[in-house]
């Protein structure tokens, strides 16, 4: 069973390691070294996102930041730590995001290269609803 703890600020540091690791892992473009994505962390949770750790038997498994001001809430970040993958953690933690902040829709994106995060999230139930674009494009 996964529950869920809010974070702090003072939790930014850890929180950025986490996000550095999901950057990395979805293929972001994202240049930030873990500095600044725990100076970037900090900026979110004094501004209009709230994050929470995920905890399974007293261990941090992962975390998530949404913006609950939105509706449908919208999540912006959502992990599970590498060596605790292909458990089920990720399907009880968004479980856990739903019951616990009594959420019965959410909005998300995922960048257009990471096939492993959209096939999660369509496997919970999750369509398509728009299309992001940019231009100029990024070399890849």
């Amino acid at each position: 069973m996964i529950s869920l703890c809010k974070c702090e600020p003072a939790d930014c540091g850890r929180l950025a390691l986490f996000n550095r690791q999901l950057i990395e892992d979805e293929g972001s473009q994202n240049p930030m070294n873990t500095e600044e994505l725990a100076l970037r962390m900090r900026g979110f949770l004094e501004g209009e996102y709230s994050a929470y750790f995920f905890e399974s038997k007293g261990e941090i498994v992962g975390y998530a930041l949404l913006r609950l001001s939105e509706e449908p809430p919208f999540l912006r970040q959502f992990f599970i730590c590498r060596g605790r993958r292909r458990e089920g953690l990720g399907r009880a933690a968004f479980e856990a995001l739903l019951r616990e902040l009594s959420l019965s829709s959410l909005s998300l994106e995922v960048l257009e290269g990471n096939e492993r995060g959209l096939a999660f999230w369509r496997a919970l139930g999750f369509e398509s609803y728009s299309y992001a674009l940019r231009f100029p494009s990024r070399e890849r």
